[in-house]
């Protein structure tokens, strides 16, 4: 490509480019946190463009720049309309802007609602990875039925050998028992054969009392989950959509986040619990330090830790990076000539 080109990713094709590559998608984000944690990145906060009188609906802007090999810059434009799905639409919806580190000049634009699961559930996933080295998973439960959980699923399949069955809850049973099948064909695709069963649970206890690793990946604005006694001792909970457990709750857990100063915004359970003590001494690590083998997986054996990730801009990057690489690799997508003026 030309300095004067640019490349157009659909959503199948991303969806073609990624699907099959689940494990390198996960060392991308892993390698995006490493890089973020020492430093080599740019994230500025994300910005929340919502609307009066709408406390659902919301349009975020996610701009980044990650280098120590990735030398990339760029945005992410993303929209949440929970009440989409009502009408048979997806809930998000969403473009990322790739630029060159070196001219700025954008080089790529690609749907990205796709990317945003996949780096958000490759993220959970390589979270459940670390936190539960040692441990026997062999079930997870994922309460809500949407996008998110099934790549979750998807990815979980990929790193936990052991994982042999998952429970669903979601508001409505119909959604679960659709996400159910959906979750058996895909499983069957990764494993080969039917060895993965999929339950759809009466009520999130069940879940709870059940299930060693959890996915919340809900819509929920105010936090609705305020007690976690009922868990199994050593549960881990991947909270993907960070506002379903009460302050209460985040403080009585073991705590590991993505990046703090990011998730402790915009009245995540991890925001409320940091005004209610005034500060952050419950977020025990990050992910990055995990990953590093700075930080034990485990505080407590015993205890329920709580994985909080905001979903930073820098993970948007690398997976976009890796679905552009592989596009020109093999001749994907559309190449739009003199994209900018002359100049």
């Amino acid at each position: 490509m030309t300095e004067n080109q640019i490349l157009i990713l659909r959503g199948s094709e991303v969806d073609d480019l990624l699907t099959g590559r689940e494990l390198e998608v996960i060392d991308a984000v892993a390698r995006a946190y490493l890089a973020h944690s020492r430093g080599e990145s740019s994230l500025p906060h994300s910005t929340f463009l919502r609307f009066p009188n709408d406390d659902r609906n919301r349009i975020i802007a996610l701009p980044a720049y990650l280098g120590d090999g990735f030398g990339v810059a760029g945005m992410k434009w993303i929209a949440s309309f929970p009440g989409n799905v009502e009408k048979g639409m997806a809930r998000a919806s969403a473009v990322l802007i790739l630029n060159s580190a070196t001219t700025g000049l954008p080089e790529a634009i690609l749907e990205s609602s796709l990317i945003s699961a996949r780096r958000t559930a490759a993220s959970a996933a390589l979270a459940a990875r670390e936190l539960r080295r040692g441990r026997t998973t062999g079930s997870a439960g994922l309460i809500g039925t949407g996008i998110i959980n099934f790549e979750t699923a998807r990815f979980l399949l990929h790193t936990l050998p052991d994982l042999t069955r998952f429970r669903l809850f979601d508001l409505q049973r119909e959604r679960a028992e659709s996400l159910a099948a959906r979750i058996a064909g895909m499983a069957r695709g990764v494993r080969r054969d039917d060895s993965v069963e999929v339950l759809v649970a009466e009520d999130p206890d069940e879940i709870l009392r059940t299930c060693p690793l959890i996915a919340f990946a809900t819509t929920a604005v105010q936090p609705h989950v305020g007690d976690l006694s009922a868990c199994l001792p050593g549960a881990t909970i991947l909270h993907t959509s960070l506002r379903d457990l009460t302050a209460g709750a985040i403080l009585a857990s073991d705590n590991v986040v993505d990046d703090p100063d990011h998730v402790s915004r915009a009245q995540t359970s991890i925001h409320l619990a940091e005004q209610q003590t005034g500060n952050r001494n419950f977020i025990r690590c990050t992910l990055a330090d995990l990953l590093a083998g700075t930080s034990p997986a485990k505080k407590d054996e015993d205890g329920v830790t709580v994985f909080s990730p905001f979903g930073l801009g820098v993970l948007d990057l690398a997976v976009g990076q890796l679905a552009r690489q592989r596009a020109l690799e093999t001749g994907r997508g559309t190449i739009i000539d003199s994209f900018l003026p002359l100049g």
